[in-house]
């Protein structure tokens, strides 16, 4: 959110302030570095600047994480309502998140223009228009996971019930009906900005903009302004796992890492992985953290000696890095040595992969993250499927994990046409943000229709 806040800033040349409401972790903590990211952008100068509404007390009995953010963010609806008419300038518009359309009420009853940003992909968003009417569609007493053939989602070939989001997979919990509740929602705003290319989705755009994916109802503005990455420049000092990729041959490398904290798994899991990997004969850099601490999200730095099966460092030596810690993600997959990512397939990490062109593994976790997976390898053809239980909380077997990999990163045809293809995609994104690329052209536009539409709130 906050890159796309300075993208607008950059462009227009300061005229506009960026005010980004910070909802308090209904844990009560947050991770220091986004502590450090708040006072980074805070003194940069650049007119971002945040707001910190008291806690309250959050909903205890949700179903899934969907209705959780929807709920809470809904008790902050009189906080919103007081920092936007408290503004000493016209508001050009209240940008929400993905589930938080109930801060929706604020910017309507206040008249100002509403707005949501979807940090995912197209897909998700076409899978969340798309939801009212294909919940009516089928009958009530029918999961989607019943329906021959898959789902229909417009633009898309038929999405299998098993890629679909966590939280469309039951009908019968409350979550499920909150899906609904914000795919409703988009149509009262003024525009819909997807973190995406539009060259990249060609078919599920044109199928959400000529209201395929509404049943004709009509469908805001979609502002594609993608890919929303902040790519720094490579850091003069590198970390360990980054020289280590200095001495391995070009493109031989595979890089695992499964989320910004780097993902945690079981130990059988861990244990079903090494045995891939050494299996497979290939080099790799795999990211391995440990357990959150209670009360937190984010892996802490892994024990290797408790969770790899003996021996497995000895005998992957040379050719195998396990790292244990946060890495650059960044700058691991702009590395030359990088020949394959196996990803969990958070929309960041997958736009990440084809900004660099690296062909990927997709090994989903939870939220869309089958969705995206099924994107890449279905639509895009930049990924090799990879057969992921998810009613084994996503286990993968070892032989499953050594097949795929051997298929990734291999000399055969398959991984051919995808380095093909990744490198295409790579050309893609890259002409996107180029002065007269899709994404600049569709940023302006965003950025014209905010200041034709600023207006001093309502009191």
């Amino acid at each position: 959110m906050v890159e796309a806040g300075k993208r607008l800033l950059d462009l227009s040349g300061r005229s506009l302030t960026v005010n980004v409401v910070l909802v308090p972790s209904p844990t009560g903590k947050w991770e220091d570095a986004i502590f450090e990211r708040i006072r980074r952008e805070e003194a940069s100068g650049q007119g971002i600047r945040f707001h910190h509404p008291a806690a309250v007390e959050p909903p205890t009995d949700h179903t899934g994480i969907e209705e959780f953010v929807s709920r809470y963010v809904q008790l902050y609806v009189a906080d919103l309502k007081a920092i936007v008419s408290g503004l000493a300038c016209p508001v050009a518009a209240v940008v929400v998140d993905i589930f938080c359309t109930t801060l929706l009420d604020a910017p309507l009853e206040l008249g100002v223009p509403a707005y949501v940003f979807l940090t995912c992909g197209a897909a998700m968003a076409a899978v969340l228009l798309r939801s009212p009417s294909l919940d009516e569609e089928v009958a009530a007493e029918v999961e989607f996971r019943e329906l021959e053939g898959g789902v229909d989602v417009p633009g898309l070939p038929p999405v299998p019930a098993t890629n679909l989001p966590s939280g469309l997979d039951n009908r019968k919990i409350r979550t499920y009906k909150w899906f609904l509740y914000n795919g409703r929602r988009y149509l009262e705003t003024n525009g819909i900005l997807i973190n995406t290319i539009a060259e990249l989705e060609e078919s599920v755009l044109a199928a959400i903009t000529d209201g395929r994916c509404t049943r004709g109802i009509p469908t805001p503005p979609v502002y594609t302004i993608g890919p929303v990455v902040a790519i720094a420049p490579p850091s003069e000092e590198k970390d360990e796992c980054v020289r280590w990729l200095d001495s391995q041959p070009a493109a031989s490398v595979l890089f695992l890492c499964f989320g910004g904290g780097g993902g945690y798994f079981s130990v059988p899991q861990v244990h079903e992985i090494a045995q891939g990997l050494e299996r497979s004969g290939h080099h790799f850099l795999w990211v391995l953290r440990g357990q959150p601490e209670p009360g937190m999200k984010v892996p802490t730095d892994a024990n290797l000696a408790e969770l790899l099966p003996d021996g497995f460092l000895e005998r992957t030596k040379g050719r195998g890095l396990v790292w244990p810690t946060r890495a650059p993600q960044k700058e691991i997959l702009a590395h030359a040595a990088v020949g394959g990512f196996v990803t969990h397939c958070g929309w960041n990490s997958s736009v990440e992969s084809l900004w660099f062109g690296v062909p990927t593994l997709p090994w989903p976790q939870a939220a869309e993250q089958h969705l995206n997976a099924f994107v890449l390898v279905a639509e895009m053809g930049v990924a090799v499927g990879m057969k992921v239980d998810k009613e084994r909380r996503n286990f993968v077997e070892a032989a499953e994990l050594e097949r795929a990999v051997k298929a990734l990163m291999g000399d055969g045809e398959v991984a051919r046409k995808i380095r093909e293809k990744s490198a295409e995609m790579k050309a893609v994104c890259r002409k996107a943000v180029e002065e007269g690329g899709s994404s600049v052209v569709s940023l302006q536009r965003l950025y014209d229709a905010l200041i034709q539409g600023a207006v001093e709130p309502k009191v």
